[in-house]
């Protein structure tokens, strides 16, 4: 089978890709080992994604964003405090005269909504239930060889299969990694009081603590805690767990009940030492994983996506061969700089936030409080969180590819 493009890993950001290369035209193979059933399986797990304005605007020029809009809660204000501290920083998306600064949808919405949009691309197939065994590149061709022993051709091999990434490691492209002694604790909130589309990122000793708003009287916690305090909070009985979580919340939005599985992973820093080889690109988790502390990694790699796509099309418009190192090039320059820059900046501020020294609370108080006062830097940060600056793709601007 013979394409323009394979893409390794039909997770969100692989299906953003798909879904963006085949509304332009490119004729694309999607492989992942999970069947397409269950892909598409629309029962509640709790998992969200953040999805900014910007990203927003690519998902809508793709002619996804139609499909999950009644499904995801604006986010009309975010407010971030330190501990116990009144001084805090309000960010409202009137200030920039939005009707939201980003939304929440639950990932099931997502999956859902791009699927169905890859499928009615004639130019999109998806090869579900399997997976890359491994692949060979040369001169011409990407040859990925499925494990039902059929092999799949194309200029290009994208790599979208998550942060460990067996196709990035197969390439031999390297990665700087690192673990933090925090653990990631998700689960879904359902609560008495309504929470008026305000998020909440507050930062304890152990880490953040983020209350996100989802449709209807619901949350979705993004909880960090210190690894070997997080085993103990999970083998916690339902109640238990509950109050742990409820003292955590201060009560501000009535009594509370866990809706759904409880989900915990381990905190890692990922960044590929190059986002390319030869006829290889990496994208999404593969290229980046970064810290939640401020719920951009989707965002990130959307972008990824959006860059990457136009990339391709701009070189398959022009009769170039869009696997080659040339057309690649830009696309690594544009990404990685844009990815880098997020990476430091939450580890920075997870490094800042997750300590309880009195100078550092006191100086980082101060700061937050500062940032309030100050119109023009405000609306600058508030941007920034919005996907609104740097240097965009036409999908992130409205322009079809």
């Amino acid at each position: 089978m013979d394409f323009q493009v394979v893409v390794g890993g039909g997770g969100m950001v692989g299906l953003t890709l798909a879904a963006a290369l085949g509304a332009a035209g490119v004729t694309v193979a999607v492989v992942d080992r999970k069947p397409a059933s269950t892909m598409r399986a629309p029962s509640f797990d709790g998992r969200v994604s953040a999805i900014a304005r910007g990203s927003r605007t690519i998902l809508d020029a793709i002619g996804v964003w139609q499909a999950m809009a009644a499904e995801a809660e604006p986010i009309r204000e975010i407010r971030v405090s330190d501990g116990a501290s009144p001084l805090h920083l309000h960010y409202d998306s009137a200030e920039v005269g939005a009707d939201a600064l980003g939304y929440i949808v639950e990932n099931r919405h997502i999956r859902r909504s791009l699927l169905e949009r890859v499928a009615a691309l004639d130019g999109v197939a998806l090869l579900d239930g399997r997976s890359i065994g491994r692949h060979e590149r040369d001169a011409i061709e990407a040859r990925a060889v499925l494990d039902d022993d059929r092999v799949v051709s194309a200029a290009l091999l994208v790599a979208t299969d998550g942060r460990a990434s067996p196709l990035r490691r197969a390439a031999g492209l390297g990665a700087v990694e690192w673990r933090y002694d925090q653990t990631g604790i998700v689960c879904t909130v359902a609560h008495e009081r309504p929470h008026r589309g305000i998020a909440q990122e507050r930062f304890l000793p152990a880490g953040p603590f983020a209350i996100l708003p989802m449709t209807g009287n619901r949350s979705s916690i993004v909880w960090t805690e210190k690894a070997d305090i997080a085993a103990r909070i999970l083998a916690l009985p339902p109640d238990g767990f509950a109050d742990e979580l409820a003292w955590r919340f201060t009560g501000y939005l009535g009594a509370l009940g866990v809706e759904g599985p409880v989900f915990s992973y381990p905190l890692a820093l990922t960044l590929a030492e190059r986002y390319t080889a030869n006829r290889l690109a990496v994208a999404g988790d593969a290229a980046h994983a970064i810290h939640p502390i401020a719920g951009q990694g989707f965002n990130l790699g959307i972008r990824d996506a959006a860059a990457l796509a136009e990339v391709i099309v701009d070189a398959a418009r022009l009769g170039l061969d869009i696997g080659a190192a040339t057309a690649l090039a830009r696309y690594a320059r544009w990404r990685r700089a844009d990815n880098l820059a997020m990476l430091a900046a939450t580890d920075g501020l997870n490094r800042l936030f997750s300590n309880d020294r009195a100078a550092l609370a006191l100086g980082r108080r101060l700061g937050l409080a500062a940032i309030g006062r100050i119109p023009p830097l405000k609306r600058l940060f508030m941007r920034h969180a919005m996907g609104e600056l740097g240097e965009k793709p036409r999908l992130a601007r409205g322009i079809p590819l």
